[in-house]
């Protein structure tokens, strides 16, 4: 697993810092002109939120520098957060513990270290068969029925959200497409710009010409008029992408609308989550975005999907 570095990566790298000091410059020019306490408040969350993306940019490119290790070792990272954030917020028992030490030091690095090994037949199937099935046994060898379904059911749920769909991301680079290979890493920047700069447009159309809510007590700034803007202008953005792809212009603008719905899906689920256990974010670890979860509940969604239509499709 290798990362090929060539003009059109540096491309898409100096777009998106390109993007990002473009946001900035126009954050630091509003965040001066705005007086209301609503819009400073607004303004701040915003330039919170490029300043988050400038470091988040920043430790991407440096594990795609490293290669394929570099970029299964940071999503490896991001799992075991992203599981550490969910788990922590639901209520767990003392009969539980034993099971959790096998779902964060077992089950999340052998699914990544399938990945890197590139073994697409075990990788596939890991969690959804082997640790589905092993959870609820480990758990019911300590001999606490108290809640049982849901207490497995939890820990099920994390590893296949937090640990298995977001795996898929850096799976792209075991994808071998003929006359593409070694320029996998592509693949990975389209998903995550297309996908995050979904999240970010849908944000921005919901603040600014956003009206009706979607579903006012799941999530109430998702609004119609933000999703649909923010999804069609992200999917525009990725058709525009289609020559760092072996998609076809139209291609790039169907797979990006797919995982832009799907990204959407997975923020909505997130949302329901959180509104069950009654918190604002999974976490305070990013500025501006909340935790870890909150940062990658799209493409929790999106990644498993773009991964296997591109394999079905392309390989």
């Amino acid at each position: 697993m290798s990362v090929t570095w060539d003009s059109q990566i540096l491309m898409l790298l100096t777009g998106i810092v390109g993007l990002l000091a473009v946001a900035s410059l126009i954050g630091t020019i509003l965040a001066r002109r705005i007086g209301s306490d609503d819009g400073r408040a607004v303004v701040a969350n915003l330039n919170a939120r490029t300043k988050s993306w400038w470091v988040m940019t920043a430790v991407f490119v440096a594990a795609l520098a490293t290669g394929g290790v570099g970029s299964v070792v940071l999503f490896a990272l991001l799992s075991f957060v992203a599981l550490r954030e969910l788990i922590t917020l639901t209520p767990t028992r003392r009969a539980d513990h034993r099971t959790l030490f096998w779902a964060f030091f077992v089950f999340v690095p052998v699914q990544y270290l399938l990945v890197y090994d590139a073994w697409y037949g075990l990788f596939a199937i890991f969690i959804p068969v082997y640790a589905f099935l092993f959870v609820p046994v480990r758990t019911a060898l300590a001999g606490d029925t108290s809640d049982f379904l849901a207490r497995t059911a939890k820990i099920q749920w994390g590893l296949m959200i937090a640990v298995y769909c977001v795996s898929h991301a850096p799976a792209l680079l075991m994808l071998q497409i003929p006359g593409y290979e070694g320029q996998s890493a592509k693949l990975l920047l389209f998903l995550v710009v297309v996908v995050q700069l979904s999240d970010v447009l849908q944000y921005v159309f919901g603040k600014t010409v956003g009206r009706r809510r979607i579903v006012p007590a799941l999530s109430p700034n998702k609004t119609w008029e933000g999703t649909i803007g923010g999804i069609a202008s992200a999917s525009l953005v990725g058709a525009l992408l289609w020559w760092s792809t072996p998609f076809s212009p139209g291609a790039a603008l169907l797979i990006a609308l797919v995982i832009n719905l799907a990204g959407f899906a997975g923020g909505l689920c997130m949302s329901a989550i959180k509104r069950d256990l009654g918190v604002k974010d999974f976490g305070t670890l990013i500025e501006g975005h909340g935790g870890v979860l909150d940062r990658i509940d799209s493409l929790c969604f999106a990644a498993p999907i773009f991964f296997h239509i591109t394999r079905y499709f392309y390989t």
